[in-house]
């Protein structure tokens, strides 16, 4: 193995094709950060994180300078050291998530392309198509139901629809969704909106609405795990926990609270490492387990969907951020619910939006 020469870290501001409304704010682009890191064999790693201030509490700026100061730790290091390199990131930096997935992402793809095999391999398996869902955002009954309609037409039979709003709005909205896609699967994510009443109100009047769901995600404020645990006892539907998993202990607070059926492990919260470890809590607690995202471009999705397949074990997936991009970072990242990975690496190049000038 060889060591790291050199590494290079750039905003990257990518456009969304429509306004993306949560319960937590509206986003026009993703305002991410891009890490490239160069060994002396002649391997190049991308690595790439999406900061959301009300999720993971950095904006932009932030992150790049966490990633460039991250990165600054990893001059003449063995690549092959992957593992204690990310260690010394994550406790140098705490807490900066984004900044340090773009940076453990970059390790990972240099240290897989230095051995010329897909980083699905890390994980115990080999590289295959990922199916993902589509999210629909927070808009009315008729824009839903439009976007639901063109979801199913493009071969997506798992649709996510995003709530936390009044509960007679999101109601509509799953209803609209459901009436243009009724073979779909469907989930809905409330991102903390709702109190535990509001959520029992929202599956009570949904079922009279002639919608049966199949997952309810995050719908109380990420710090409530008992109003978490309240709202698993109370409804039918299984119950996710998102924003409150960022760690593995974060995982087992939430199997101790009996809060949750599912655990959404995002590599944008807690990177490819520690999610391999929220997926063995999982396995313990015999729970289900999902794999989420933020607004990623083919970089970030495609390094999630190889842990996906490399670990074999997830129960739902929601790879969707660059589906929702006006232009992603290559040409062919598609557009339709399959995921088609391959190496060495995570097996994107990037080349649109990069500033080569940089390189």
């Amino acid at each position: 193995m060889t060591k790291i020469v050199r590494a290079t870290v750039e905003p990257l501001d990518l456009e969304l094709s429509a306004p993306f409304e949560i319960a937590l704010g509206t986003r026009h682009e993703a305002k991410n950060v891009l890490v490239r890191i160069e060994t002396e064999g002649g391997a190049v790693g991308h690595g790439e994180g999406s900061p959301l201030p009300p999720v993971t509490g950095e904006t932009q700026a932030a992150a790049v300078e966490t990633a460039r100061a991250a990165t600054d730790l990893l001059d003449g290091r063995e690549i092959a050291d992957y593992r204690s390199l990310v260690g010394e990131v994550r406790a140098a930096f705490p807490g900066m998530v984004s900044a340090l997935f773009a940076v453990e992402t970059a390790i990972l793809d240099a240290y897989c392309r230095e051995r010329e095999i897909p980083l699905s391999e890390l994980f115990g398996g080999s590289p295959e198509t990922v199916e993902t869902d589509l999210t629909i955002p927070i808009v009315d009954a008729d824009a839903a139901r439009s976007r639901a309609a063109s979801a199913a037409d493009a071969g997506f039979s798992h649709i996510k629809v995003k709530t936390g709003d009044p509960v007679p709005a999101a109601v509509a909205r799953v209803a609209a969704v459901r009436d243009a896609a009724p073979d779909a699967h469907l989930k809905v994510d409330a991102n903390q909106g709702w109190t535990p009443k509001e959520t029992e109100r929202f599956v009570r009047e949904a079922r009279e609405a002639g919608v049966e769901l199949d997952l309810l995600e995050q719908p109380v404020p990420k710090a409530d795990l008992a109003g978490l645990a309240r709202v698993r006892d109370r409804v039918s539907v299984p119950v996710a926990a998102d924003e409150a998993v960022f760690t593995p202990e974060d995982a087992m607070a939430v199997v101790r609270a009996d809060a949750a059926d599912v655990l959404n492990a995002k590599l944008g919260k807690s990177g490819p490492l520690a999610v391999a470890d929220i997926a063995a809590v999982a396995d313990a607690a015999n729970l289900e387990l999902m794999v989420g995202c933020m607004l990623e471009s083919a970089i970030g999705i495609h390094t999630s969907a190889h842990v996906v397949a490399g670990l074999g074990r997830f129960d739902y997936v929601d790879l969707d951020g660059n589906r929702l991009l006006a232009e992603d970072v290559v040409d062919d990242a598609g557009d339709g619910p399959e995921i088609d990975t391959s190496g060495p690496g995570h097996g994107v190049n990037p080349s649109n939006h990069v500033p080569r000038s940089k390189y």
